[in-house]
């Protein structure tokens, strides 16, 4: 290989697949790692991902695709975490030596499911990794429309605003604009949050609440994620913000999203593996609610809705009396 890329891409699935279609538009070469030799290969042949967004054409001669982890880690300064959280330890863990070296962007979206931390966490005490080297990439944006190439916004957010400015860059392009902030701790945890009142919309939708309802859930579901951020890092914000709102709605109201699509089917009268089992992907709120369970034990904030949530997915609670429960909560 006769050239290094700057920035790497570490994961195979739709979101990683997105993330490199937005590199190429700028950089000359980006590095992705994926887990699979054989998928590596097909890539470099065909042009696609063959297991994800695998419409989405891709610019090759610009990739350098590798499933040697440290082969595309240790040439990038930038690396960009684009893994399911519930396989985040195991994927990093031979880069431990290495991401001291390194600025991480996290585009996990989610909690690391043993320790039950935030990624900036888990990074920081766990792989000792400085805040200041460390950023997170956030909606509203779902992969399939960056595939599709509709226009779609994102926010990089970090305590390093050359950080966050320099991989904004590298992302912006004539469908995708990008912009930055330094609230690291509100975007993460929004980030988590909104999966789970996902989950809630999902249930709604398949036990057939309309329209109406499900307006009332997203308000509501919006004020209590302003309340649990609050309690966990109290700075002024603007909830409104897309980072927040716009990345809570989008989760609630899109066909595309995993853990909406998770609740529909348990809303429908799937059990909980057999959901889990038709989706074939990671819903991140079903990790999240855990960690949210603790935040209400330690804090005592006022949250129904990722309750309701937690009850159905760890307590075996009927979705049908828990949504209706709900219901009369909200207002």
């Amino acid at each position: 290989m006769g050239k290094s890329p700057n920035i790497a891409v570490i994961g195979g699935g739709s979101w990683a697949t997105a993330i490199v279609k937005m590199l190429t538009q700028n950089e000359d070469y980006v590095g992705w790692w994926v887990r699979s030799e054989e998928v590596a290969l097909h890539i470099r042949k065909h042009h696609h991902n063959p297991n994800y967004l695998s419409d989405a054409d891709l610019l090759t001669d610009r990739i350098y695709v590798d499933h040697d982890l440290l082969s595309v880690a240790s040439q990038a300064e930038i690396l960009i975490l684009a893994i399911p959280s519930a396989f985040l330890a195991e994927a990093i863990e031979p880069l431990r030596a290495l991401l001291s070296t390194k600025f991480v962007i996290s585009a996990v979206k989610g909690i690391e499911p043993e320790s039950h931390k935030i990624i900036g966490e888990y990074l920081h005490d766990n792989m000792g990794l400085d805040y200041s080297q460390f950023g997170a990439l956030v909606g509203p944006c779902h992969a399939e429309e960056i595939a599709l190439e509709r226009l779609s916004y994102l926010t990089v957010a970090s305590e390093n605003q050359k950080l966050a400015e320099t991989v904004a860059q590298k992302l912006r392009g004539p469908f995708v604009k990008v912009s930055c902030s330094n609230d690291i701790y509100g975007t993460e945890y929004a980030a988590v949050l909104k999966n789970i009142y996902a989950i809630a919309s999902g249930l709604a939708n398949g036990l057939g609440y309309g329209d109406n309802f499900q307006a009332v859930l997203v308000s509501c579901s919006l004020r209590e994620m302003a309340r649990v951020i609050r309690a966990l890092h109290p700075i002024k914000r603007q909830i409104i913000q897309t980072q927040y709102s716009g990345d809570l709605f989008v989760t609630m109201y899109s066909p595309f999203s995993r853990n909406r699509q998770l609740g529909s089917l348990i809303g429908k009268g799937y059990s909980l593996s057999a959901a889990k089992s038709e989706m074939k992907m990671i819903a991140e709120g079903y990790y999240a609610a855990k960690l949210i369970r603790e935040v209400k034990r330690q804090r005592e904030v006022k949250m129904p809705i990722a309750s309701a949530v937690y009850k159905v997915l760890y307590e075996a609670a009927s979705p049908k009396k828990t949504m209706r429960a709900l219901a009369e909560k909200l207002k």
